[in-house]
């Protein structure tokens, strides 16, 4: 029975257990701070990508071992899996990246991703102290430096509204009511449906006494205005 044990698991499983349970907390934490804030990638998705890393790396490390003590010919290249786990991992935070107005959103969750990623492998090779530092840094970057930021005065910031509208809307009226509460306009995407419906997407850049709330409810007053909404940031 011991050594069916042995030949399933192998000498170096207790490690890998480790290993793997360590990748997932620290994933996990990056990726419950994401869940909060209702990000498309969030806990279960930086869990994987940590998790997976991590096992990459471990099969680096222990997966070819029987195939270099059988081969003489047979070179060990622990970095070679890694390195296709690293630029890989960019097509996944790709799918995270939206773009509206022409302005890119959600670079952070991609990047959160793609260290994620780095973490893992990090731990896939034991260095675990190195791991938890960089995961406490980056739970520091999201959290605590994304509250800071709100502290700091925002004249310039960009903000994203959504209108539905009928055909028959004059989008200089549109505009006119932004600029009358102090915000301008940086760009408009129009986007036909169907039944000829509009949706209009307005990029803001935010004045110094702009009034949001009563902006909306101006432009939600306007003729053949069906909905106004504003977009997460």
């Amino acid at each position: 029975m011991d050594t069916l044990l042995h030949e399933v698991f192998g000498d170096d499983f207790h490690i890998i257990i480790i290993r793997l349970l360590i990748a997932l907390v620290l994933s996990g934490l990056i990726g419950f701070e994401r869940e909060l804030n209702n990000h498309s990638a969030g806990f279960r998705t930086h869990i994987l990508v940590g998790v997976g890393s991590c096992l990459m790396m471990l099969m680096s490390l222990y997966g070819f071992s029987s195939f270099i003590e059988a081969y003489d010919n047979v070179r060990f290249d622990p970095a070679r899996i890694p390195s296709y786990v690293i630029s890989g991992i960019g097509f996944l935070g790709a799918g995270t990246i939206i773009v509206y107005g022409g302005t890119i959103r959600g670079l952070t969750t991609a990047a959160s991703i793609w260290t994620v990623a780095g973490i893992g492998l990090v731990v896939g090779v034991g260095m675990y102290g190195a791991a938890m530092l960089t995961t406490l840094i980056i739970l520091v970057s999201l959290i605590f430096l994304n509250n800071f930021e709100k502290l700091l005065p925002r004249i310039h910031a960009s903000s994203f509204i959504e209108i539905i509208v009928e055909p028959e809307l004059e989008i200089k009226d549109v505009v006119a009511a932004v600029e009358m509460f102090g915000e301008k306009v940086k760009n408009i995407d129009i986007i036909k449906m169907e039944s000829e419906i509009r949706k209009i997407h307005i990029r803001l850049i935010q004045g110094k006494n702009g009034d949001r709330i009563s902006m909306i409810d101006a432009i939600s007053k306007i003729d053949y205005v069906n909905n106004v909404s504003e977009l997460d940031k």
